[in-house]
């Protein structure tokens, strides 16, 4: 009679091992599956961020590439500026040269009579400064002299100097 009553145990110890099995397994399943996904998760954020500075790159080597064009431009323009200007200096300076008379001396700055008036005013000038250094002064200066004046009078020597008056 053993026999039968083992029969029914191990069903149910089956059973019950199964549904252990069962409800360990869901648990790992579970566990698993959030580890999983916020690992991918966060390889979709990681991905996602690299999608962004990749769009950011290629935005800035255009930026990049537009400046240096417009770059070139504007040196190419100043370029054929300087050529022009430089073309153009050449000619005045050409020109300059065949206008220029070799002949200086035919062509005075002042005409004869103006430059003999200016000798004479200039020679009168210098003898007008000769005799005033001539005067001189015997007078000392009033800094100088032996009563206080001006602001460095005492109230006192004023006093004094009226009744010596």
């Amino acid at each position: 009679m053993t026999e039968p009553m083992t029969e029914p145990m191990t069903i149910t110890m089956i059973i019950i091992a199964g549904l252990i099995i069962f409800t360990i397994g869901g648990i790992i399943g579970f566990l698993v599956n959030q580890f999983l996904s916020s690992s991918s998760r966060e390889q979709r954020k990681l991905i996602e961020q690299v999608n962004k500075s990749e769009a950011a790159l290629t935005q800035y080597k255009s930026s990049v590439n537009n400046h240096l064009a417009n770059s070139a431009s504007l040196l190419e323009q100043m370029n054929a500026t300087c050529q022009t200007t430089m073309k153009q200096m050449k000619e005045s300076t050409q020109l300059l040269k065949d206008e220029i008379t070799t002949d200086v001396d035919g062509m005075p700055f002042f005409s004869q009579e103006t430059q003999q008036q200016l000798a004479q005013t200039a020679a009168l000038r210098h003898q007008t400064r000769m005799s005033d250094n001539v005067e001189m002064t015997t007078e000392a200066p009033l800094d100088y002299s032996g009563q206080a004046s001006g602001l460095f009078i005492d109230e006192n020597e004023k006093q004094r100097n009226s009744s010596a008056d």
